[in-house]
């Protein structure tokens, strides 16, 4: 690494500033999850909201006035109100989902009006993943920001696996680069496995030297600008159109919904050679599925999770925890109504005011189908 560059950074202060990608439908947390209100605003893993949390992280390293949420419309407001410290302007609704490649071109449209003479950092974060060790977080953020002042290159925030994930896409590391922040290792990315089998995902495990890809990245302004005209070129002139009418204060709807649907995994960082990884150890779990629970909350001695709703001002009688009896390995959720099991294991239950969820743990991914089971009964009220 070359840390001249980066003290110039400094010595100008370029901005750090935040993007939160919350437009996801959360679909593996239904029922508890639903369109009007999916994953992200709900505080599944404490008492504030996901994307509350995920804010909040970041409190020590960006202001709110540089904190940018992308969503979608039907969300706009829901941000607003959960998050009134970032700025109405800073809160970007788009008018349909096209995947995490043309959101972060989006935004990176918005921090360039911003900051028109400058290269901020841009944090490009989930809004829905959950972190328990914020100082070291914290720490990792400051080294990847470290090395994106220093150099022209696209970080991505890698963990160490701790099981065969095959839900997860793996960063095999390359070339060591030394040291960010002093402490925490950086490697060049050899390459790039999206969501491999269970056979692949044992041996990544027992090789070593490969990290789960969080979806957390790190990059100048400039970096990122460039490699979306090198590797999305179509998606690159969009964004040149989009911002033609953003200056003339013109509707962009309709272009944004033409720009290609793709990851920014797919489009830029397998294809780039600036990649490089940053290993994270901070408590990190994407919570992607009701499963994921039984690694955040505390179990039972007979191997339970137990969640329940949250009493609010309102409820005239609070809810009652779970009674799991001659039970084991369970994951269950309750509402306002009192949910007990007896003598049964490796279940998923859910039960909400209008809808109650059953199921084995390893049939959860199926949970997708099941939802385009009540599209096709005509149940639609029910996502």
């Amino acid at each position: 690494m070359r840390p001249e560059r980066g003290k110039e950074a400094t010595a100008v202060s370029a901005p750090v500033v935040a993007v939160i990608m919350a437009g996801g439908r959360g679909e593996r947390f239904w029922p508890l999850s639903r369109e009007v209100r999916p994953k992200q605003f709900l505080p599944l893993t404490g008492k504030e909201t996901m994307l509350q949390a995920t804010v909040a992280r970041l409190r020590s390293l960006v202001r709110p006035e540089d904190t940018y949420i992308v969503t979608g419309e039907r969300y706009a407001s829901l941000v607003r109100q959960q998050l009134p410290q970032v700025p109405a302007g800073n809160v970007l609704a788009e008018p349909q989902g096209r995947d995490t490649a043309p959101c972060i071109g989006l935004a990176s449209l918005f921090i360039r009006r911003a900051h028109p003479e400058r290269d901020p950092v841009m944090l490009v974060l989930p809004a829905d993943h959950l972190v328990t060790d914020l100082e070291a977080f914290r720490r990792t953020l400051e080294a990847a920001v470290e090395v994106a002042q220093a150099e022209d290159v696209l970080v991505c925030i890698g963990i160490k696996p701790t099981r065969p994930e095959t839900g997860y896409g793996y960063m095999k590391c390359g070339e060591p680069l030394g040291m960010g922040n002093g402490e925490i290792a950086v490697y060049r990315v050899e390459k790039f496995t999206e969501k491999p089998d269970l056979d692949t995902a044992y041996t990544f495990l027992r090789h070593g030297g490969y990290l789960w890809n969080s979806g957390m990245f790190v990059w100048r302004l400039s970096v990122i600008e460039r490699a979306l005209a090198a590797h999305l070129p179509e998606l690159a002139s969009g964004l040149v159109t989009l911002a033609a009418r953003l200056e003339t204060g013109s509707p962009w709807a309709d272009v944004f919904c033409r720009l290609p649907r793709i990851s920014i995994d797919y489009g830029v960082m397998e294809k780039t050679e600036e990649a490089v990884v940053i290993t994270g150890a901070f408590g990190w779990d994407d919570v992607g599925t009701w499963s994921a629970l039984s690694r955040v909350y505390q179990k039972d001695a007979l191997g339970n999770v137990v969640a329940h709703h949250t009493a609010s001002r309102g409820d005239k009688h609070p809810p009652a925890r779970p009674i799991l009896l001659h039970s084991r390995d369970c994951v269950v959720y309750n509402g306002h109504r009192l949910l007990a099991a007896i003598g049964v294991e490796d279940l998923i239950i859910v039960d909400t005011d209008d809808a109650l969820l059953i199921c084995r743990k390893h049939e959860e991914q199926r949970l997708k189908e099941l939802l385009s089971q009540l599209r096709r009964d005509g149940l639609e009220h029910y996502l």
